[in-house]
This record gives structure tokens, C-alpha cells and sequence, in this order.
């Protein structure tokens, strides 16, 4: 049977399903026969609980962590915040996956209806959370740190119609779609976080963004982080925070940068990359890799706990999925998860965007701020 017609098929049904990328194209998983809505009371069962492997392409869970779980998990409690009241996490467990190609052949029949987008932060605001942050970088308490702004807008979407389109303009590789009955969440992450597979285990930060121009090549890209010395500085620690991540469950002396400050290219972007990879010292346990790895560092800034603390303190929204982390655990032990950043999440028929630039002591608040908005663009325009 044709794939395109099976998604379509399944999206019309109203049965919840989950795309996530891989490398040839798509997974599209669906047909679950379990879903576990996490909480902070339930996630460390559901971490530890063994299964029998049956060998299948389906024995696994799939979903995402959200951020204020991921802080509980790391005994990080997180301040009274607005709140939408979108669960803390969820965990499908699939009996049909089906592979796709890269290609999305879907239009939507039906009349989007939205408002415009409003900013939780205006620039003024921004510039006062901006300077507040770098006296506490000048005064030791951080080194970096990432101000979150939310887009948020009224509206009911179709998220397949809205990914299609997305993989179209801004495929990346760690994109996926989740549509359940009540809300959808739609992601062009690029960003790695966990992919562990046996004992090996490695983690791909991104620090580093520039917008694309008509000058602007990705060798060109290349030389401007190199001579930036912002970028180079951001850059670094994100990379050292992350090593220093791994050390915690890896063989002393296995963790090793093997890719060093690449440059990866989107539709509106340019991204400093790295890759890390390590060995897992025996007898590590899948919430011990949950732990270490997560929140993801190059979202949150560094030192982790310490600017994690003055982040929740500041922000007065909850993050919600953002820079959550989204994948799947086999029953094997083997996990692959990203970091949930470009993403858009439905619920109860409010869209919200949320981004981050990260504050180190040479940055520019107007230049910050707007990099937020550069990250935000391709989503934003979804709508139009």
C-alpha cells in the first residue's frame, strides 16, 4: 500500500500517531497500545521498568520529557509559573511503524484560522532580564545563560499540513510531529541530544547561530565563528559542559570530541556544531543517562544547576515541552532523544513558539533578541 495514502489514511482517522526522522526519510509510528502521561511522581517507575525485547521494530516507547520534569528529576523544583496545563510528559508505546520518504505529499483541505502572533517579552523588557543576567555573569554566578521568548497565537492548525510544509523548507534532522485528540506538537529540531546504542553513547551540542544572507556561504559561515569571539567562547563551554555530562556515566578517558566546530546549514541559518562521543561505564541505568544528560545544556547555559535555579527564578512562564527532549527508549536499552527547541505546540487551540539566544559577557541585548526572532521565523510563517 502507498505510504503517503496509509499517513493520510491515519491522519483523517483521528488516531493518534507520531513522525520522527530518520535517516533515509520518516518513521511514522502508530496503532499504541499504551500511553503513560508522565508526572513527577510516576517518570522514575517508568524509567526503571524492564521489558522483554521480541526483537521487534516496535518494542519500544516513543514520546517526550517535559522541561519541568526534567528539573524535578534533578531534585531542581521550579517556582509557581503561568501554566497551560499541558501535561509534564507522554510515552506511546507503538505496534505499527511505517517508513516514509523525506517527501510529505500532504495539503490541507481546510481554512487555517489564526491571529497574529504576541511576544511575552517586548525588547525593553528583554534588555532589563538581559543586564540582570550579565551583572551575574560579571559577579561569577553563571557564564551563560539562555532568556526563553514565547510567540504565542489563537488558532486551530493542521499539524500534518503544517510539517509537510515544514520538512519541505526546513527539513532537520531530529524533526518530528506528534497528533493525539487533544493537542499536536510540531518540531524541526536540530539538535542531537542522546543517542546511545549498546555501550556507546554520544551527544551533538549546537552554540553558535547566524543568519543566512545572499553572501553569506557556509565556509563563509565558518570563518565568522572562528574569528567571533562570542560564538568561539559559547561555543566552548557548551562543548566542556557537555563532555563533562558524559564523564558522569562514562569510562574515565573514553568521552572525546570527535567532530569539532562544524558548520551545519538551514533555511534561514547557519549552526556551530560538535560532535562527543563516549563509552557508558557498566552498569548504567537508563534514568542515570536521563539524569546526566538532561536538560540539555546548550539550551539551558552553564554551569547547569546553578543557571538553571536563576533561570526558573526570572522566567514567569513554563516552558512546558521547550527544551524538553523528545524520543524514543527500546526495550534493549537503546535511546535516541533530541532536544525540543523550533517547535510549535497546539493545545487547546493556542499555539505557542518558544525560543532562546544565550547571554555571555560580551552580548548584545538587541542582537539576542533578535536571533530570537530569526530562530522563530520559519515556524511563524507556517501561519501565513
Amino acid at each position: 500500500m502507498n505510504t503517503q495514502k496509509q499517513l493520510k489514511d491515519i491522519h483523517h482517522s483521528g488516531k493518534p500517531y507520531i513522525i520522527y526522522k530518520s535517516v533515509k526519510g520518516f518513521d511514522l509510528y502508530t496503532n499504541f497500545s499504551k500511553k503513560i502521561i508522565l508526572n513527577n511522581k510516576n517518570v522514575g517507575s517508568f524509567l526503571n521498568k524492564k521489558y522483554k525485547s521480541k526483537k521487534r521494530e516496535t518494542d519500544l516507547f516513543i514520546g517526550f520529557f517535559g522541561y519541568e520534569l526534567l528539573n524535578n528529576l534533578i531534585n531542581i523544583k521550579l517556582p509557581s509559573q503561568k501554566n497551560m496545563n499541558f501535561p509534564k510528559g507522554i510515552f506511546y508505546k507503538p505496534e505499527k511503524k511505517i517508513k516514509i520518504t523525506n517527501k510529505l505529499k500532504y495539503i490541507s483541505n481546510d481554512k487555517f484560522k489564526g491571529s497574529k502572533f504576541k511576544i511575552n517579552i517586548n525588547k525593553d523588557y528583554y534588555a532589563k532580564i538581559f543586564n540582570k543576567f550579565k551583572k551575574k555573569i560579571k559577579r561569577g554566578e553563571t557564564y551563560q545563560i539562555k532568556i526563553c521568548t514565547k510567540y504565542k497565537t489563537k488558532s486551530k492548525i493542521d499539524p500534518l499540513d503544517f510539517f509537510s510544509r515544514l520538512s519541505e523548507t526546513n527539513l532537520a534532522p531530529e524533526s518530528f510531529m506528534i497528533k493525539d485528540k487533544n493537542y499536536s506538537i510540531i518540531s524541526c529540531s536540530p539538535e542531537n541530544l542522546i543517542t546511545k546504542e549498546g555501550s556507546n553513547i554520544s551527544t551533538k551540542p549546537i552554540a553558535g547561530t547566524v543568519k543566512k544572507t545572499k553572501t553569506l556561504n557556509k565556509l563563509k559561515a565558518l570563518d565568522y565563528f572562528k574569528k567571533n569571539l562570542k560564538e568561539t567562547k559559547e561555543h566552548n563551554m557548551i562543548v566542556d559542559m557537555e563532555r563533562n555530562d558524559l564523564s558522569r556515566i562514562c569510562k574515565v578517558g573514553s568521552v572525546k570530541l570527535h567532530k569539532q566546530k562544524i558548520v551545519e546549514e538551514y533555511k534561514d541559518l547557519f549552526h556551530y556544531v560538535s560532535l562527543i562521543k563516549g563509552k557508558l561505564k557498566k552498569n548504567i541505568k537508563n534514568i542515570d543517562i536521563i539524569k546526566a544528560m538532561m536538560p540539555g545544556g546548550s539550551v539551558i547555559g552553564c554551569p547547569k544547576i546553578n543557571t538553571l535555579n536563576l533561570l526558573n527564578n526570572q522566567e514567569k512562564e513554563n516552558r512546558n515541552i521547550y527544551t524538553g527532549s523528545f524520543g524514543y527508549i527500546k526495550f534493549n536499552g537503546d535511546m535516541r532523544f533530541n532536544i525540543i527547541i523550533r517547535s510549535i505546540l497546539n493545545f487547546k487551540n493556542l499555539s505557542e513558539i518558544s525560543v532562546a539566544s544565550g547571554v555571555v559577557v560580551d552580548s548584545n541585548a538587541k542582537h539576542e533578541f533578535n536571533e530570537n526572532y530569526i530562530k522563530a521565523k520559519a515556524l511563524i510563517e507556517l501561519f501565513k
